[in-house]
């Protein structure tokens, strides 16, 4: 049955794995476990860190691991190199670090990372005893033992890069940060004066005059204004690799109305074909249904498709639609109606005749053998003890031949098998014959239980795709083509876009390694295209999905400070504040009291009240760090501040009172130990972010990919 296969899919990582584990008999020999791993290709470097070369060949190699690994879910591959970077990065980083300070890991920490209280979890998924649910380990170790003779199983070296490296990894990674975290230490009388400062409240006086009664629009802010203030605030105008803008048309080619209606003739064409037919899979194979034929049936609440209530009503051979599902124009036909259970309890035996299309056993000997265990097992005999003995279902000889599965695995399933277990009842006892691309052989299947017993439906679906016409593609190209041609810098691309009524849209922080847009999704090519043209420059149509755009480069900003262009977003709504608070400063607050300012600002005296040190949020104000700093001034109490320019306006203050609100839930010894804990959680981790964040990083994927 292919269910066994499937099980076996889902699990080989972990059973090839154990047998890639031979190479720990061999670490576990030698007195430390080696980091080098064979960096070194004639294809090129596709980067440097700290002067270490990423070489093609070795970051080629882990791809195809990674995309082997993921199997039918990997993500593309232009993911797959970003996220490969990223690790390898990480790990060479990682292992420049434990080097300098000498932290290695011996085979006895690596023997207790794999045999102790917690071991991998991919090497506790294959040896935990169902019977107990722990780990066996003496069976972990057996196995290893036997493998450690394969030295020349060509699987070795890939899996020891899919688990093994990544475990000594980890338990690197965790050594360091506890190197780190233990460092950690806060003394008593700083966790003292942090329960003091939580506890302290303040209250005070203040008139303020908010940035919102000047308008924007009566300041200026100039590129010289932009310049200066980046030079004042680097490190909030930094970036860390360079970055390019784009402007952008957009030239439709989906299906049209015209495209749509087409279709949906074309369905209607169709429906009394389909009702008549006799058999509905060769049918649709015939007219090329979007969708396959299930030759199964679907729990009735587990039916996910439009108007499932109306089609679940339908007779026994009667037709509904045309209705829209997704992206097509479907019809639905009834073709039977039974009741099954969403989940069943099966227990088996296999015995194979040919694995992969190669004969293991004769037909009639396994027919005899199964027919025999069939009657043993009827008869009394422990069933363990026969799928032990016979079973070729290695996935199932830990859980005595026991299976449970739930309806939506039942298209996974090999139909034989799948019948017996879902449309049978608890206590039937059969042998079925199964033949699959995996194997062919005899199961003998006994039905342990069955839950969750409701109406099921099998269901024909005849679909076709609302797709565009190639007449309608064709009519989006050569509008994207002649706007193109006509459009040559950036000025013509503007002008024609407003003449023909096209939105403009636009796309800042494009890095050079990006592999999709948002709103064009995957565009690598694209992106490639904007790298390797300039500022004005206007691209051919680029086909992106069901659409053709056209495209302008607006901008380029290079690592390190930005650029005005790209500074202006951020830095022109703060350098607007800052000349609106001169202005209210020099023209509103005059006078030496609280109430001589408000009268020259025209507005009225504030109060505010246990304002919390901890948390400087102010009533009617909001978030204003400033004017809370000022309000535990004690040098202020009782005296009137400066203008102080803060979040949302100017505010001149006046101290009244800083008291304290006794803290009953703590006290220092506790915030001092959770200060502790703190820091050693964080610590870590910062560290390496800015270890990574210190590297000399050269990145050449863009010559690559």
């Amino acid at each position: 049955m292919s269910v066994i296969q499937k099980i076996r899919d889902k699990y080989a990582a972990l059973v090839i794995a154990v047998i890639a584990l031979s190479l720990v008999g061999f670490i576990l020999m030698d007195a430390f476990v080696g980091r080098g791993r064979g960096m070194g290709s004639a294809n090129g470097s596709i980067g440097k860190v700290n002067g270490e070369k990423i070489e093609r060949n070795d970051f080629e190699k882990k791809i195809n691991l990674q995309t082997a690994m993921y199997g039918s879910q990997a993500p593309q591959r232009e993911q797959l190199i970003s996220s490969v970077w990223d690790q390898t990065v990480d790990e060479i980083v990682m292992n420049q670090e434990y080097e300098k300070v000498g932290l290695q890991l011996t085979a006895k920490e690596l023997n207790d990372v794999l045999f102790g209280a917690n071991p991998p979890q991919w090497l506790s998924q294959q040896f935990t005893d169902p019977q107990t649910g722990q780990f066996n380990v003496n069976q972990a170790k057996q196995y290893f033992a036997q493998i450690k003779k394969q030295k020349n199983n060509p699987n070795l070296e890939m899996f020891n890069e899919a688990y093994i490296q990544p475990t000594i990894d980890q338990a690197l990674r965790m050594k360091y940060m506890a190197l780190l975290g233990n460092s950690s230490f806060v003394p008593k009388w700083l966790a003292e004066r942090t329960l003091a400062d939580q506890s302290s409240v303040a209250r005070f006086s203040y008139v303020s005059v908010p940035y919102a009664t000047i308008s924007d629009s009566s300041v200026k802010v100039t590129d010289d204004d932009i310049k200066s203030y980046i030079q004042k605030h680097k490190e909030s105008f930094k970036q860390d690799e360079a970055v390019r803008s784009v402007s952008y048309v957009v030239f439709n080619a989906s299906a049209s109305r015209q495209d749509s209606a087409k279709i949906l003739d074309q369905v209607n064409s169709l429906k009394s074909e389909f009702a008549a037919a006799t058999d509905p899979e060769t049918y649709l194979a015939r007219v090329s249904s979007e969708t396959p034929y299930f030759n199964g049936y679907t729990l009735g609440s587990k039916l996910q498709v439009p108007n499932a209530d109306t089609i679940k009503k339908l007779a026994i051979g009667q037709v509904y639609g045309p209705f829209i599902d997704g992206g097509n124009y479907t019809l639905a036909k009834m073709i039977d109606k039974r009741t099954m259970p969403d989940s069943v309890k099966v227990r088996h035996i296999l015995i194979k005749t040919a694995e992969k299309g190669q004969p293991t056993l004769s037909d009639s000997i396994a027919k005899k053998r199964i027919d025999s265990i069939a009657a043993a097992a009827q008869s009394g005999a422990d069933f363990n003890a026969l799928v032990q003995k016979y079973s070729d279902d290695q996935g199932s000889k830990n859980t005595k031949g026991e299976y449970d599965f739930t309806s939506s695995q039942f298209p996974n399933l090999s139909k034989e098998f799948a019948e017996v277990a879902f449309y049978g009842k608890p206590g039937d006892k059969k042998v079925v014959k199964v033949e699959n691309q995996a194997y062919s052989g005899y199961h003998y299947i006994e039905v342990v239980d069955q839950k969750k017993i409701e109406p099921a439906y099998k269901i024909a679906y005849l679909s076709r795709p609302i797709e565009a016409s190639q007449e309608t593609i064709n009519t989006a190209n050569n509008a994207a083509s002649q706007f193109a041609a006509s459009s040559r810098n950036n000025k013509q691309f503007t002008e024609n876009a407003s003449k023909q009524h096209l939105p403009v849209l636009s796309v800042p922080d494009i890095k050079k390694n990006d592999f999709q847009i948002a709103g064009l999704g995957d565009s690598r090519q694209f992106i490639r295209w904007i790298y390797e043209n300039k500022t004005g420059d206007v691209s051919e149509p680029y086909e992106l999905g069901d659409k053709y755009v056209v495209a302008v480069v607006t901008g380029e900003s290079d690592k390190g400070l930005m650029n005005v262009a790209k500074a202006r977003p951020l830095a022109e709504p703060l350098i607007i504040n800052e000349k609106k608070a001169q202005q209210i400063i020099s023209t509103k607050f005059k006078g030496t009291t609280l109430e001589q300012v408000a009268q020259s600002a025209g507005v009225g005296v504030l109060h505010a009240d246990s304002v919390g040190f901890a948390q400087p949020f102010i009533p009617n104000i909001g978030n204003e760090p400033k004017i809370a700093g000022a309000a535990f001034n004690k040098g202020l109490q009782g005296k009137m501040s400066e203008p102080i320019a803060g979040n949302t306006g100017v505010f001149v203050i006046k101290g009244e009172n800083i008291s304290a609100v006794p803290n009953t839930d703590m006290n220092a010894e506790q915030l001092r130990k959770q200060l502790e804990m703190q820091q050693k959680q964080m610590g870590g981790y910062r560290s390496i972010e800015a270890l990574k964040k210190a590297a000399n990083i050269k990145d050449n994927r863009f010559d690559f990919y």
